[in-house]
């Protein structure tokens, strides 16, 4: 890892109730030291090691998976197998470009949903995610 952690970063996962490792203190620092971003546990791993920070992609995959379990970020899954980690954890909704896999934010109020059906006996809504799938005009 180079330089040292922000306090910040050691804070903020104290109060999300995680130990702050060496490694979740390098993660944490390349996601929240900037503003909101969406990454995917790949692309966090390659700019860890492009900081030198040595960490193993399955690393990578459980720290993300533990901030979003502490509520640091917000799991996005666009098909079964790609999931983008969002650090705006606030509700809101999304576009996902299916050609390059940007993913971008569109605002909560942004857009309506109505009639949702009852869910299961026992259960009830707790949010309502949606990923509007676009592509680049051609031409």
């Amino acid at each position: 890892m180079t330089g040292r952690p922000s306090n910040a970063a050691s804070e903020r996962l104290r109060q999300a109730g995680l130990r702050p490792t060496r490694q979740r203190l390098a993660l944490a620092g390349l996601l929240f030291d900037g503003g909101d971003r969406h990454v995917t546990a790949e692309t966090l791993h390659r700019e860890a090691i492009g900081t030198h920070v040595r960490v193993s992609l399955a690393t990578v995959y459980n720290a993300l998976h533990q901030f979003t379990k502490a509520g640091l970020l917000r799991e996005v899954v666009v098909d079964a197998g790609r999931a983008y980690f969002d650090t705006n954890t606030r509700h809101h909704h999304h576009f996902f470009v299916e050609h390059d896999g940007a993913l971008s934010d569109i605002a909560a109020g942004g857009v309506e949903v109505s009639r949702l059906p009852a869910p299961p006996a026992g259960t009830e809504v707790e949010r309502v995610d949606v990923v509007v799938r676009i592509r680049r005009r051609q031409g």
